[in-house]
């Protein structure tokens, strides 16, 4: 029938839009910092929505989905561990693990989560155990962004980045600016 194929073709339609709106949002958040990307999102709510439904699609199709890693992480680890997700999106690890999570995000899409800048987390310096950045390395100001992971981290804490290779350049100099901030590379 060819209302049928007309219903099949404008959803095709739409969702390749949303896949083009998704990649363009996600351009924005790599090319901007994280307090213009924090406005973006207030100026347009739904952006957000778009952007983590986008990455819900993205990260489908991937053999893992390095969050249920982390997670799998936490489970070994004692549960009286505190945890800091930022760029926590729909809260997974909040909602996996035993342990107390401070969820972070630009965009509430859960009640555990709260809104800040990534760059100026509301928590007291060196009170945290774990900060977790899974796929949310994003903007320009990654270094005041990984200064604030470092601020919270108690002594000895410990700093997991999942991330897309192709982020960086250069993995190597990544990992040379991580050790410039303090962090000691354990694992990769």
């Amino acid at each position: 029938a060819p209302s049928g194929r007309s219903a099949a073709l404008r959803a095709r339609m739409e969702e390749r839009l949303l896949a083009a709106r998704f990649r363009y949002i996600n351009q924005q958040l790599y090319t901007s910092t994280s307090r213009e990307a924090a406005q973006l999102f207030q100026s347009d709510p739904e952006a957000f929505e778009i952007y983590h439904r986008g990455f819900a699609q993205q990260v489908g199709r991937w053999p893992e989905n390095p969050v249920h890693r982390i997670i799998r992480y936490l489970r070994r680890r004692p549960a009286s561990l505190v945890v800091a997700d930022f760029g926590c999106g729909d809260c997974k690890i909040a909602s996996s693990v035993r342990n107390k999570v401070h969820s972070f995000d630009l965009v509430p899409l859960s009640p555990l989560v709260t809104v800040c800048d990534m760059a100026k987390v509301p928590l007291s310096a060196e009170s945290v155990d774990v900060a977790v950045f899974c796929l949310a390395l994003m903007g320009t100001n990654l270094q005041e962004i990984l200064e604030e992971a470092n601020r919270v981290l108690k002594q000895g804490g410990t700093l997991m980045v999942a991330e897309v290779a192709s982020r960086f350049e250069d993995i190597r100099a990544f990992v040379n600016a991580m050790a410039q901030l303090g962090f000691k590379s354990v694992s990769k």
